[in-house]
């Protein structure tokens, strides 16, 4: 089978990747944790996830039926290294909505015109009407990380970035606009395995790209950039909200329950939606280089 970028993931594991990290993805059985710094040694039990799952979607569905009748915005933006797990998260997360007013953006690099317009315009037309949810699969948080660390931007439009970031947001919210910001945080091995595993995969290869390959070298400058930015945009109104994603099933699970818990929306099952793993989901201090 042919390997996309011609197995340059399985090079950098071979060849480049640190030694202790070889070690502990050769080590590791599927549903160990690779991260020693987890709170958990182990996956989240697959019955446990489907159960809560489960109750959790019911409770979705009714927060879209409330944010329909009564007009509400809502935005999820979620951030991470590649492989976090952002794109599934979202997935089960409008797994039994409707689609029509819980929309996915995603966008690609910004084209000639959009790299002359506001840095922040090409992302507004994208926000939701009145009734709408829309899941950001990365955002304006570009700028911060993925664009300095690898050169697309200057530092002074970085600095211009980081002036105007928390005043857009504010305003944002007093327009009424819930916004949830989500950093998944992925412990290195673990990355490292998701990353051969896609390569490996032919339904998840169109899920890497060359800043993907180019990135497993550049975990350092990463860390730098990530901390920068959560030190930077995480205020009292718009706080970061940090998962730690080793355990794809227990994000999942923690993701919905930080949504679910900020609305007081019509039927309200508080029991099923149950409680906030503070180790897993948090602020800035539980993110883990």
């Amino acid at each position: 089978m042919d390997l996309p970028f011609d197995g340059a993931i399985s090079a950098y594991f071979q060849n480049n990747a640190p030694k202790e990290i070889r070690d502990a993805i050769r080590r590791g059985d599927k549903n160990d944790i690779l991260n020693p710094s987890y709170p958990h040694s182990e996956r989240l039990a697959r019955k446990v996830y489907d159960r809560e799952m489960e109750k959790l979607q019911i409770e979705l569905v009714k927060l879209q039926a409330w944010v329909r009748e009564s007009g509400a915005r809502i935005v999820c933006l979620f951030e991470g290294r590649d492989a976090a797990g952002k794109g599934g998260t979202i997935g089960r997360l409008r797994q039994n909505l409707n689609p029509r007013a819980a929309r996915v953006v995603a966008l690609s690099k910004p084209t000639e015109t959009e790299r002359t317009e506001w840095y922040f315009q090409r992302y507004i037309k994208h926000l939701p009407a009145a009734g709408e949810m829309v899941f950001f699969d990365r955002s304006w948080y570009n700028r911060g990380v993925v664009e300095p660390v690898f050169g697309f931007c200057t530092p002074e439009q970085n600095a211009h970035f980081f002036r105007q970031v928390t005043p857009f947001e504010e305003q944002l919210i007093d327009d009424g606009i819930h916004l949830f910001k989500f950093w998944l945080n992925v412990g290195r091995a673990e990355q490292l395995r998701r990353m051969l595993a896609r390569e490996s995969d032919p339904l998840k290869q169109w899920k890497l790209s060359m800043i993907d390959v180019k990135g497993l070298a550049l975990w350092e400058e990463y860390s730098t950039a990530i901390v920068d930015t959560l030190a930077r945009s995480h205020t009292e109104l718009t706080p970061w909200t940090v998962v730690r994603s080793d355990d794809k099933r227990r994000a999942r699970l923690n993701v919905m329950r930080t949504v679910l818990s900020a609305f007081d929306y019509d039927r309200k099952d508080a029991k099923a939606i149950g409680k906030i793993d503070s180790g897993i989901c948090g602020g800035p201090d539980i993110w883990d280089a």
